[in-house]
C-alpha cells in the first residue's frame, strides 16, 4: 500500500485535477483479490527483511482476431514502482526484465504499459529501457 501512495503521489503532482493526494489505486480488498488472481501476475522485490522495495502488477490481455487486426497476447503492465528509497539501484531494470522473461516463456507476443506525460521521469525510464511508444491518448480540457 506504501507503494501504491508513492505512485498515486507522482501522479497527484503532475495532473491534480485527476490524481487525489492521498489514498491509493486499490483497496485492500481488491489487492487481496488481485494476489489471489493466478491470471494476472503480480512480481515483487524484497530486502533481506521482507520489505518490498518494487512491485510489479501485470494484466494478461488477449486480443481476438479481428477484420483488421490479428489476435495476440499481451502482458500489460499496470503498475511499476520502485520504492522512492530504493531508486537508483537499478531494481526497476532488473523488475522489468524479469517480468520481460516471464512473458517470453509464457509466449506473450509484447510487453505494453501506460505513462503519463505529466511523469517524465517513468517515460524516460521505459524509452532507456527499450519500450517505444505504441500509441498516444490525447485530450483537450473543457
Amino acid at each position: 500500500m506504501e507503494l501504491l501512495a508513492q505512485v498515486l503521489l507522482v501522479h497527484h503532482h503532475g495532473r491534480p485535477d485527476l490524481f487525489k493526494e492521498k489514498g491509493a489505486k486499490y483497496t485492500l480488498d481488491e489487492l487481496k483479490d488481485l494476489i489471489a488472481d493466478e491470471e494476472n501476475p503480480i512480481f515483487v522485490c524484497t530486502d533481506d527483511e521482507g520489505k518490498v522495495l518494487c512491485h510489479c502488477f501485470c494484466r494478461n490481455v488477449e486480443a481476438p482476431e479481428r477484420p483488421s487486426t490479428y489476435a495476440y497476447k499481451s502482458l500489460y503492465i499496470d503498475d511499476l514502482c520502485v520504492d522512492e528509497k530504493a531508486r537508483g539501484q537499478h531494481i526497476g531494470g532488473d523488475m522489468y526484465e524479469y517480468v520481460k522473461q516471464y512473458a517470453k516463456e509464457k509466449g506473450y507476443y509484447n510487453i505494453t504499459l501506460h505513462a503519463w506525460e505529466c511523469n517524465p521521469a517513468a517515460v524516460g525510464f521505459y524509452k532507456h529501457l527499450g519500450l517505444d511508444v505504441q500509441s498516444y491518448t490525447m485530450e483537450e480540457i473543457l
